[in-house]
């Protein structure tokens, strides 16, 4: 059946079944960015003003503040499994590989923290003019 050749090795180890969850999931997140980032475009153009106090009176107000964490969630996610297709793809470096994978879900999700503790600071009051 094997023989040794090309065929042979790789025949029985079939896919990893992982692939479409993948392709799906970062479709998913691209139409939710088009819808969030819809929804925030629409909504900073219909302020009457743009001046500090304007938009953190709308940030603190519930629905804007939910979307803006939804939009933190949805893009650093979908950030991070286009980042880690190209890493997949790209980097073959055992060494290189950990690195790599270490900054590709450290950094993402850093920065989505950030963004989600500054909106909820603001939606909750805690940070006074």
């Amino acid at each position: 059946m094997g023989n040794g050749t090309s065929i042979g090795r790789v025949r029985g180890l079939g896919s990893s079944h992982e692939g479409t969850h993948h392709w799906l999931t970062q479709r998913l997140t691209a139409v939710g960015n088009l819808v969030l980032i819809t929804f925030l475009i629409v909504s900073l153009a219909l302020l009457p003003d743009y001046s500090y106090a304007t938009v953190r009176g709308w940030v603190a107000r519930p629905l804007p503040s939910i979307a803006l964490i939804l939009i933190m969630i949805n893009t650093f996610t979908h950030a991070r499994m286009g980042v880690q297709v190209m890493l997949e793809d790209y980097v073959h470096e055992e060494g290189g590989k950990v690195v790599a994978w270490l900054l590709v879900n450290a950094v993402p999700f850093a920065a989505a923290a950030f963004g989600i503790l500054s909106v909820l600071r603001i939606a909750l009051g805690a940070h006074k003019t």
